[in-house]
């Protein structure tokens, strides 16, 4: 059974997979995300949403298995003054690993909007949004750290689900006390569709798992293209 490991700490995308069955490790990204896209604008130009994300998600996915990997390297040199071979067995690199990386992001008339950074800011997105529409793109990235015994490819390789938002037309003092919840502050686009900002969400067009943050019918296409069966994943 592969092992997955959710290069995230979103608790949205933590309880969806085990939803599914699924219950990854998490090891959370260390990357600088302002650098990152700064990065790959200037290599590549202006992103378009749909690239932002899935450069992010690249990004926190490789940058979680390099770790990893330097972990077991370390875990399984030997000692000074030991001879070679001799690190302990108890550490020994898992042979059996994938880490997928996600990163979400609205997009509201072409304009990207992350996580407001305050109330005042969350309440006048809301102002914006209400009775409109969004979508909001959530870029998958998978990296194969299984060894050949296991059926490793040592693939890497991403997509990304957007998804269309439609939201009700709420009153400033709706807004207001959702905002007063703090939710909107924590999530990509100041809502959610899983928890207290369910009832502001009228309709989508698309894959609800997006929304909330990790596409499980994508991410079980991905893993198809790595010949990981979905249920091989599943530990219920």
């Amino acid at each position: 059974m592969p092992r997955l490991v959710l290069a995230s700490q979103s608790p949205a995308r933590l309880a969806t997979l085990k939803s599914a069955g699924v219950t990854p490790e998490v090891v959370v990204s260390g990357v600088d995300e302002d650098k990152v896209l700064a990065d790959a604008t200037e290599r590549f130009g202006e992103l378009d949403p749909a690239d932002a994300v899935l450069v992010l998600a690249q990004a926190k996915a490789e940058e979680v298995a390099s770790r990893l990997e330097e972990s077991w390297d370390d875990a399984e040199a030997p000692a000074d003054g030991a001879p070679a071979g001799a690190g302990s067995p108890a550490a020994e690199a898992p042979v059996d690993v994938i880490v997928v990386g996600c990163d979400s992001m609205l997009e509201i008339d072409g304009t990207i909007v992350g996580k407001p950074a305050d109330a005042a800011t969350a309440r006048e997105r809301w102002r914006a949004m209400r009775g409109g529409k969004g979508v909001l793109h959530t870029g998958h990235w998978v990296v194969d750290l299984r060894d050949d015994a296991a059926g490793g490819t040592g693939g890497t390789l991403g997509s990304t689900s957007s998804t269309t938002v439609w939201f009700a037309d709420i009153d400033d003092d709706e807004i207001d006390a959702y905002v007063a919840t703090d939710e909107p502050l924590h999530v990509a686009g100041a809502f959610t569709i899983d928890g207290l900002g369910g009832p502001y969400v009228e309709r989508i067009e698309g894959d609800h798992h997006g929304v909330v943050g990790i596409s499980l019918p994508l991410l079980r296409e991905l893993l198809g293209d790595l010949n990981i069966p979905w249920r091989t994943l599943r530990t219920a």
